[in-house]
């Protein structure tokens, strides 16, 4: 996860972007919070946040911990939430012995998972900042169909299954209650830019196309029909009431 033992551009190298960019995709963002809030509860820490684009928009938590390893990102979501009061930040590294003092309801990691080599032993030191019967919340990259340039690009290790990402949560001894494709129609797009484009990175103009028209069609889909396939794949892994 660090470059340099310090986290120093390791925001950079996961995401291809800089820290004055944002996402850019705000209906993206919002479709991800409605697929990852009901397997919240009230207190929840983020790793890998990045520049809080997730965070900004998550409501109805007690208490929201953002993290992420890079010193940059953590200072830039700082500024970003001096003013709401449910929200810490801090710097966390799950490569190393970061843990909460005060564990949590549900962890959330969006896009972190590949990024390490050895997933089952993150899993397991991710275990140790949620409570008894808490949930670990995986949102990955799908289908290593999918791995192209921008995935060597920024360090991901893998794409994942519903199978794959289960079997690591389970080495882990978490229990998986659910491992589902997400984003059919995104896989396409993805597919064509990446995977057969060679696209080294994401062009925006057309991510904002895709985040205008493509995504609402999503949800609509996905609403109704359970998809065989997709950009990305969402795991709710629940932590052993005895742990």
């Amino acid at each position: 996860m660090t470059d340099d033992g310090q986290g120093l551009g390791a925001f950079n190298a996961a995401t291809g972007r800089g820290l004055e960019s944002d996402h850019g995709k705000p209906r993206y963002l919002k479709y991800q919070r409605e697929l990852i809030r009901p397997h919240c509860g009230r207190s929840v820490l983020e790793v890998g946040a990045g520049l809080g684009e997730f965070a900004d928009g998550f409501t109805g938590a007690d208490r929201y911990v953002a993290t992420d390893v890079d010193p940059g990102a953590v200072q830039s979501m700082k500024e970003r939430f001096a003013d709401r009061h449910e929200i810490e930040v801090q710097q966390f590294d799950i490569d190393g012995q970061s843990t909460l003092a005060e564990p949590v309801d549900t962890l959330i990691a969006i896009n972190v998972l590949e990024h390490i080599e050895d997933d089952t032993d993150a899993l397991r030191r991710l275990s140790d900042s949620i409570r008894p019967g808490g949930n670990i919340v995986l949102f990955v990259p799908g289908y290593q169909q999918l791995y192209g340039e921008f995935d060597r690009k920024v360090g991901h290790f893998r794409r994942y299954t519903p199978g794959t990402v289960t079997e690591a949560a389970e080495a882990a001894g978490l229990s998986v209650r659910l491992a589902r494709p997400v984003n059919f129609l995104g896989a396409f797009a993805w597919w064509a830019a990446v995977r057969k484009g060679g696209a080294g990175a994401p062009n925006r103009k057309l991510v904002a196309i895709y985040d205008r028209l493509v995504v609402p069609v999503t949800k609509a889909v996905e609403k109704v029909v359970r998809v065989p396939f997709g950009q990305s794949v969402l795991c709710v892994a629940r932590k052993p009431d005895g742990a």
